[in-house]
């Protein structure tokens, strides 16, 4: 795969949004995924800020670019041979400006600042598009809970809690679940912050379990979400998911529910994925099995053999095309992880006939990439928006929490597909208004955007 520094080549027409962009890959060239969503964000602005050019005059820009906070901790625990093990702890609080700082935590060996600068970025325009009252924020550490039992965890948890709990609370910032932080990580978590607060303050974290202030449909609500916003997507376009076929990356919570909420729409999943190689299958993913053996066993993917041999694994190899992207399919559905997709492999699938991408992780394109499906017309559902049912669901949550009340499923589903429907509108009527026709990307970063600068300038210079 190609460095993340990948970016298409983009003329920005504005000398102010350029400006910021050179002075912030000077003060973060260390950075490359924080840089990267920097570019693709700040070249779609060029007309918004044109039209506002009082924005430069309070350096609206450089304020933005800038968190207002980033909190760096040791996180010392004992492993189960009584061994002292050192991991680094994250919490970004990039903006408040619509409501605390919100998004999720990422336990992965991967995890660094640029990451989670990236990740904090991008959670702003995100949770701007939802229309609920939250900010930007994301953090994590560079623990690997693969391998780790669990009670390696539940010490790991509660070491990073020890410091962490010391920076949020449900008027300040309220973490989630992200990549490695799943329902066990939370309830460690939540548990170790109610010890050292004395209080139970449910709406401190989000993805719960229902036992203890937790939300129906919060675990599907990502996946779900982005099948929502595809739906509309491609009715916008002319076209439904009726009779198409898709391929998955990944096989974890967006994946499977991504895949679970497209077969009921009547899409054929062919294929999924982990980070060893992927599973095909002509008649379609048996998604029982692949959550039997991810949420149950907490296996491999390649094990799906065992139960259906007709169908094939084929094995990454290191530097090539991931195997999942090699399949032909009408929607590519990536929900693993940050530039998966790089500009060969983007060649590759609209070589293969793919007419959409919805993007379920955070950031899985290259800015490269994203230009090359654009393009040639292949609609591109852009992560900051499609993937945002997940925190929406969240900030239900956050809701159930201050009323004390718990709706039942349908309510809250109901709630997510009108938020979801509401975000393409958004997106699409940015792209509209701006001149960018059926690039979503640059709607969702107008929408997301317009909303945070109103709130800035309303707030004075701070």
């Amino acid at each position: 795969m190609n460095s993340c520094l990948e970016s298409a080549e983009t003329k920005v027409t504005n000398a102010y949004v350029a400006r910021v962009i050179e002075e912030t890959k000077a003060k973060n060239a260390n950075e490359p995924e924080f840089l990267q969503t920097v570019e693709e964000v700040l070249t779609t602005l060029a007309p918004v800020i044109d039209k506002h050019p009082e924005y430069e005059k309070i350096a609206l820009l450089e304020r933005l670019v800038e968190p207002e906070r980033i909190i760096s901790f040791r996180v010392p625990w004992l492993n189960d041979k009584g061994e002292t093990i050192v991991n680094r702890g994250y919490r970004i609080q990039f903006s408040g400006a619509i409501g605390p700082y919100k998004g999720g935590l990422r336990f992965h060996p991967s995890v660094n600042q640029s990451i989670m600068k990236f990740l904090a970025f991008e959670q702003i325009f995100k949770n701007s598009l939802t229309s609920l009252p939250i900010g930007g924020g994301k953090g994590g550490s560079d623990f690997d809970p693969k391998g780790k039992s669990d009670n390696e965890i539940m010490r790991f948890c509660q070491s990073f809690m020890t410091e962490l709990c010391k920076h949020i609370g449900h008027n300040l910032d309220v973490p989630a679940g992200d990549i490695g932080v799943g329902g066990r990580e939370i309830g460690y978590l939540f548990g170790q912050y109610r010890r050292i607060r004395n209080t139970y303050e449910a709406g401190v974290l989000t993805g719960k379990g229902l036992e203890y202030g937790g939300s129906l449909a919060r675990p599907e609500a990502t996946g779900y979400g982005l099948m929502y916003y595809m739906r509309e997507m491609l009715k916008a376009n002319e076209m439904t998911l009726q009779g198409k076929t898709a391929i998955i990356s990944g096989s974890g919570n967006v994946a499977i529910y991504a895949c679970q909420k497209a077969q009921a729409y009547g899409v054929k999943v062919l294929a999924m994925s982990d980070s060893n190689g992927c599973i095909y299958d002509e008649n379609g993913i048996d998604l029982d099995a692949v959550r039997q053996i991810k949420e149950v066993n907490r296996g491999r993917i390649r094990e799906y053999l065992e139960s259906h041999p007709s169908a094939r694994y084929t094995e990454n190899v290191k530097g090539e095309t991931p195997a999942v992207y090699t399949i032909k399919a009408d929607l590519i559905l990536p929900c693993a992880t940050q530039n998966d997709i790089n500009l060969e492999t983007a060649k590759l699938l609209t070589a293969n006939g793919a007419i959409a991408v919805g993007e379920g992780a955070n950031m899985p394109c290259t800015n490269e990439a994203e230009a090359y499906f654009l393009e040639n017309n292949v609609l591109v559902a852009p992560a900051k928006a499609a993937n945002a049912g997940g925190v929406s669901v969240s900030a239900l949550e956050m809701s159930q929490n201050s009323m004390r009340y718990s709706w039942t499923f349908e309510e809250v589903d109901q709630k997510l597909d009108s938020i979801m429907v509401n975000i393409f509108k958004a997106c699409k009527d940015a792209a509209d208004e701006y001149g960018y026709g059926k690039n979503y990307i640059a709607g969702a970063n107008i929408a997301g955007f317009l909303k945070v600068a109103k709130a800035m300038v309303s707030q004075g210079i701070i």
